[in-house]
């Protein structure tokens, strides 16, 4: 039978590339099916049963979404899941199937889906007071600051809370062009900080900045060891950026800020000593130094509880949200006392920064990061999840890199390792394998070609194996 479509294609195409034909009918007869021949990995076992969902469909849903709600909103996978349920490093769809969740709700939940100690704590608060302002006393937001100043180095001794890491950008900004007097910030490309009208400027990725004038922000190469020009040089780039000042400004900046590992940009771990010498060319400056601590704080890295001790610096300011909370809308920005001072010139107010029901949630992912050690967990974790990831980009040749550190990773696919031409349309397909198998990540970089690995960090070595060997299925599948 293949002989005989082979015959029949080579007449067929006389004036086309014979060759090419003989490759698709050779390849369509002998690889029909190009999933493994091996059963797919087995999820660990988890002791939970949801409850049976009796809520709206998820195609009902994804139907009034799209009337009600803004059309900016994007979904993952072509048909959008319905997660109806969810408990600790797993989630569960509204027919109870379970999926390891590698992505903690955009590295938002860091201690675990409904960890029953943050619940508790919300629960409790909410019983006897929601909400009052600032403009009165409680106990629960200077606890809470108390707490989270404890973990902070140098002359971080100063709070202000807000509900997400826009906000805490935005105002870290007008922090520091307060402070210095000047209104030049410097940013990195392929940086995310917000998509307010603020920090889109901030922003170095064009796939989320609009039409609108960005403000006095100027934008330095990214010291990125894989893509960027100089690799891992921190000192070419370092001398970028006191250029970039000296001709692309007044010679005065407000400020410099960057993510040391960033986020929706890929997962890109800056090269080593960079911020150090980035920090000392803005400083003499007049600028002051802001760390976006907002995905990689709080421990997740392994090494260090924050990701700019990863560089060796303290920063004037540290903007956080998303782990701070557990999934709580919850941001804070930490400084010095002389910076802060600067915002009483004129009436600075949140509205719901630091309620009481966010303050207790926020000092109880503090407690439980504590207590179940997790900073070391995800060392720990994380280490056996890199060697596991090291050894299948042997494998497997569109692994063009994997970066990161702790639970905070990245692997970028490519068609060409020489080249490192993004595997754009490979990495959409393997997304949707991967769901189907059971396992959801994040997708990052300019050109979505990066799986972000950035899980809830009661993450286990026996959920790093089923993710690796998940993975290893799927792509032997390509």
């Amino acid at each position: 039978m293949a002989a005989s479509l082979l015959r029949r294609g080579a007449v067929a195409s006389r004036q086309r590339c014979p060759a090419e034909v003989l490759r698709r009918l050779v390849s369509s007869e002998a690889a029909p099916d190009r999933a493994p021949s091996r059963p797919p990995p087995e999820m660990p076992p988890f002791d939970h049963r949801p409850r049976p969902y009796a809520g709206m469909a998820g195609a009902e849903i994804f139907e009034k979404r799209k009337a009600v709600l803004g059309p900016s909103l994007f979904h993952y996978y072509q048909k959008p899941l319905n997660i109806v349920e969810g408990k600790m490093q797993y989630l569960y769809d509204e027919h109870g199937k379970r999926y390891l969740d590698c992505f903690g709700g955009i590295v938002t939940v860091s201690c675990g889906h409904c960890h029953p100690d943050i619940v508790n704590a919300v629960v409790e608060q909410t019983k006897l007071l929601q909400h009052t302002t600032t403009i009165y006393l409680h106990h629960a937001i200077v606890e809470f600051a108390e707490a989270l100043t404890s973990k902070m180095p140098g002359n971080l001794k100063v709070v202000y809370f807000v509900n997400s890491g826009t906000e805490a950008n935005e105002l870290a900004m007008l922090m520091a062009r307060l402070y210095s007097g000047n209104l030049s910030m410097v940013a990195l490309r392929n940086a995310y900080h917000g998509g307010s009208a603020g920090t889109i400027g901030l922003t170095g990725l064009q796939t989320w900045k609009y039409p609108i004038p960005q403000g006095e922000i100027h934008h330095v190469m990214n010291p990125d060891p894989y893509r960027g020009t100089f690799g891992s040089d921190a000192a070419a780039y370092a001398k970028e950026v006191e250029e970039h000042i000296t001709y692309g400004s007044s010679g005065r900046v407000a400020g410099f800020i960057a993510e040391t590992f960033q986020g929706v940009g890929g997962a890109v771990e800056l090269a080593p000593g960079y911020l150090k010498l980035a920090y000392d060319i803005v400083r003499k400056a007049g600028g002051v130094c802001i760390a976006d601590e907002v995905q990689s704080g709080f421990g997740r890295t392994g090494s260090h509880y924050w990701g700019f001790q990863t560089q060796g610096v303290i920063p004037d300011i540290v903007t956080m949200a998303k782990g701070i909370g557990n999934g709580l809308p919850l941001g804070a920005v930490v400084t010095t006392p002389e910076i802060a001072s600067v915002l009483s010139q004129k009436i600075q107010f949140n509205t719901f920064g630091g309620n009481p029901v966010c303050s207790a949630g926020g000092l109880a992912v503090l407690k439980v990061l504590d207590k179940e050690k997790r900073q070391e967990h995800c060392a720990d974790v994380g280490a056996h999840l890199v060697e596991r990831l090291k050894s299948l980009q042997e494998k497997h040749e569109i692994i063009g890199d994997v970066r990161g550190r702790g639970l905070m990773l990245g692997v970028e696919l490519v068609t060409d390792r020489k080249e490192k031409t993004p595997a754009k349309a490979e990495t959409a397909e393997l997304f949707e394998k991967l769901k189907d198998l059971g396992v959801l990540v994040g997708k990052g970089g300019l050109h979505g070609n990066v799986f972000r690995i950035k899980p809830p960090m009661c993450f286990s070595k026996d959920d790093a194996d089923f993710l690796v060997d998940t993975m290893d299925y799927a792509m032997s599948g390509l």
